[in-house]
């Protein structure tokens, strides 16, 4: 699928998700104050990224009068900030990826357990969707994203790879398993992007 349908090919939205990544259960009011925008374009943007499994939306509880507000977190698979959609995506990837290895047996299965399988099932499906072609190496845990799509965005880059890495470790964690992100290789030439994975206990 093309860059320009994910929910993240947006800059606005992924300046949002940058806000909500960097502190949870924000209002409306704070976005659209750091962005900017107007109130009903971040409401808009929330909610494609809501539709994707990215973001959140929670009803403040409140003990005073008034209209409570809606809180808006990054989906990162903890108890608390767990996306179904996220999850249900995972499941479905998982599913995919068992008939694929049923149909294409690889060697995989023996070095790496079926959660994990299924975690890298879910990322490839995700960073697919969001306009990357991910080539996952399961033996040395990396995701190869060259060429990036976004590596033209010079100005935006640490924003655009903090999101991109954040997002990753949020949809290998709603997966279930032992992988999380460990970070990128650093490289000269800004449309490379290697994502190194780490087994955690």
């Amino acid at each position: 699928m093309a860059a320009g349908y994910s929910a993240i090919s947006s800059y606005s939205r992924v300046e949002i998700m940058h806000l909500v990544q960097q502190r949870p259960r924000r209002p409306i009011a704070e976005l659209v104050d750091a962005t900017g925008l107007h109130p009903n374009t971040v409401r808009e943007h929330l909610q494609r990224l809501i539709d994707a499994g990215y973001v959140i939306a929670e009803t403040e509880r409140r003990i005073t009068r008034g209209r409570p507000r809606v809180l808006y977190t990054a989906a990162t698979g903890e108890p608390a900030a767990s996306s179904p959609v996220a999850v249900r995506k995972a499941r479905d990837a998982a599913r995919r990826g068992d008939l694929l290895r049923t149909v294409y047996p690889t060697d995989a299965g023996e070095t790496l357990s079926a959660d994990a399988l299924h975690q890298l099932d879910a990322l490839v499906e995700d960073l697919g969707t969001a306009g990357f072609d991910p080539l996952v190496d399961e033996g040395a845990l990396t995701v190869d994203l060259t060429p990036c799509p976004h590596g033209a965005a010079a100005e935006h880059r640490g924003t655009l790879c903090g999101v991109h890495v954040g997002l990753m470790d949020g949809v290998l964690a709603q997966a279930g398993g032992p992988l999380r992100v460990d970070g990128i290789a650093p490289s000269c030439d800004p449309s490379h992007c290697v994502v190194h994975l780490a087994v955690q206990d």
